[in-house]
C-alpha cells in the first residue's frame, strides 16, 4: 500500500484498510499509551485501582487531575488517555449505573456495565463523522453488596473489545508495569498487599514518584474508598530507590 492509499484510510474513521486495519482505532490506542499510567489489581478481598497524576506545571493543582472515579457504591474506574474522552465515558458509566438502579432496584453488574460502555465505544468505529475514543478505562467492582460478592476487573479498548483481568495496566509504561504485575500477582493477595503492589508497580516507571502524584482506591464489600495519602507515603518510603541511600548527618 502506498502512502496516498494509507492517507485515504487514515481519514476514514470507520473504514477497513485492505490489510484489515482501522487506522483511527490504532491512533486512539497510541493516545492511550501517551497517558499517565493506571492499573488495577484483583485481590481476595476486593479490587485496587491506582493511577499516577502528571501535572504540566508546578503551579497546577494536582487534585484537579482526576484519574480514579467512583461510578456507584460498589463500582469504580481508572482512566488513561485523553482526559475529555475519558470523562465522557465516565459520565456514561455513571448514567448507566443509576439507570439500572432505577429500573431494577439493584446495582449494575461489573461485566454488564463494561459491555454497555464497550458497545458505545464500538459504535464510534462504525458510524461516519465520529472518531474513536482516545481513552481506555479499567472498570472494577463487586457484583453485589454482600460479603459473598466476587471482585471483578475489566478493561475497555478503543476498538470496543472488553477484557477481564486479574491485574492489568494501561497508559505509558504499560509493558514494564504489566511485567511487574505478572511477577507479583497471586491468588492470595490481601487488599493491603494489593495496595502495596500497585504503588510498587508505579515506581517501576517513575522512581521519583511521591504520594501527592498517586491516587489509589479500593472497592470491596464495604464499597468504594480512597486510600489516604499517608498510607501511600509509607509504601513509597520503603520501596523508592532513594530510601536506600539515606544521607549521613553527623555533628
Amino acid at each position: 500500500m502506498n502512502r496516498n492509499d494509507q492517507q485515504a484510510y487514515d481519514r476514514g474513521t470507520s473504514l477497513f484498510s485492505p490489510d484489515g486495519r482501522i487506522y483511527q482505532v490504532e491512533y486512539a490506542r497510541e493516545a492511550v499509551k501517551r497517558g499517565a499510567p493506571s492499573l488495577g489489581i484483583r485481590t481476595s478481598e476486593g479490587v485496587v485501582l491506582a493511577a499516577q497524576r502528571r501535572t504540566s506545571s508546578s503551579l497546577m493543582e494536582g487534585d484537579s487531575i482526576e484519574k480514579l472515579h467512583k461510578l456507584d457504591d460498589y463500582l469504580g474506574a481508572a482512566s488513561a488517555g485523553h482526559v475529555a474522552d475519558a470523562r465522557r465515558l465516565i459520565d456514561g458509566a455513571r448514567t448507566a449505573a443509576q439507570r439500572n438502579r432505577l429500573r431494577y432496584g439493584e446495582p449494575v453488574g461489573v461485566e454488564m456495565l463494561t459491555k454497555t460502555l464497550s458497545d458505545e465505544i464500538q459504535e464510534t468505529t462504525q458510524i461516519g463523522g465520529t472518531r474513536p475514543f482516545g481513552a481506555a478505562l479499567l472498570v472494577a467492582g463487586m457484583d453485589g453488596s454482600d460479603s459473598g460478592s466476587a471482585p471483578r476487573l475489566f478493561q475497555t479498548d478503543p476498538s470496543g473489545a472488553p477484557q477481564e483481568w486479574r491485574a492489568v495496566a494501561i497508559g505509558s509504561g504499560r509493558d514494564d508495569i504489566q511485567e511487574f504485575l505478572e511477577a507479583e500477582w497471586s491468588e492470595d493477595l490481601t487488599l493491603d498487599d494489593g495496595v502495596e503492589v500497585a504503588v510498587r508497580a508505579l515506581l517501576e516507571t517513575d522512581e521519583e514518584l511521591d504520594a501527592t502524584s498517586v491516587s489509589v482506591a479500593t472497592i470491596t464489600a464495604d464499597g468504594y474508598q480512597s486510600v489516604p495519602e499517608r498510607d501511600l507515603e509509607s509504601v513509597i518510603e520503603e520501596y523508592a530507590p532513594e530510601s536506600d541511600d539515606a544521607d549521613d548527618t553527623s555533628e
